[in-house]
């Protein structure tokens, strides 16, 4: 957790470990009240039953403290929206295709790969389609998930921050070999990603080249 592989890692586990923490905290409230309860008001020390009729401060209380967790619980949510949602302006665009059962990425200049290859600490933008059933585009180590549909587009961005070999997965069940749908994400620098760029050579100028041979 909280290792910044990725523009969202950090808000993601942040929200992920606050709802850890609420809600094990009143797993333990509950179970340490639920066991002292059965003890004090068992039958042996309370052999005849009493009324009670409410207590204000604790309708309050049990109303208020859900409500405001919820509350922080939305903002968590809002903010984290709100970063993905809003690409930044000049952000690399790559196409993503969806099929059963691979993923396959486009570039600007026309490079196809089924493996994604991206340099470090630049915006890339995600475009996603899918040529026959849902997929769900998933990094988890980039804490991205986006579900991806047929006829219709889908968006999404990140922004890595370090350098290495992350697994993408499918995590929308597809079909009989929906368990082999993986790729894998490349963060290289600058220089390395400019150098594997440019050794693809669109085919439009492999024909003109042939043609004046």
């Amino acid at each position: 957790m909280f290792d910044g592989v990725s523009n969202f890692v950090n808000s993601t586990d942040r929200t992920f470990l606050f709802t850890l923490i609420v809600s094990v905290f009143f797993l333990v409230l509950n179970t340490f009240l639920m066991l002292y309860f059965v003890f004090k008001y068992n039958r042996k020390r309370h052999p005849k039953g009493k009324n009670i009729h409410g207590n204000v401060g604790l309708e309050i209380t049990w109303t208020a403290i859900p409500t405001i967790l919820v509350l922080i619980l939305f903002w968590f949510g809002w903010q984290g929206y709100e970063e993905m949602v809003n690409v930044p302006e000049g952000a690399m665009p790559i196409n993503v295709t969806a099929q059963m059962w691979k993923w396959s990425f486009q570039y600007e200049n026309g490079r196809n790969t089924d493996t994604l290859y991206v340099p470090v600490n630049t915006p890339i933008k995600l475009t996603m389609h899918s040529n026959d059933v849902n997929h769900a585009f998933f990094i988890p180590a980039f804490r991205i998930k986006k579900d991806v549909y047929p006829n219709r587009e889908r968006i999404a961005w990140f922004e890595a921050k370090k350098t290495g070999r992350y697994p993408i997965a499918c995590a929308e069940y597809c079909g009989l070999n929906h368990s082999h749908m993986y790729s894998r994400i490349v963060v290289l620098d600058q220089k390395e990603f400019d150098k594997w760029n440019a050794e693809f050579e669109p085919k439009d100028t492999v024909k003109v080249n042939q043609m004046d041979n």
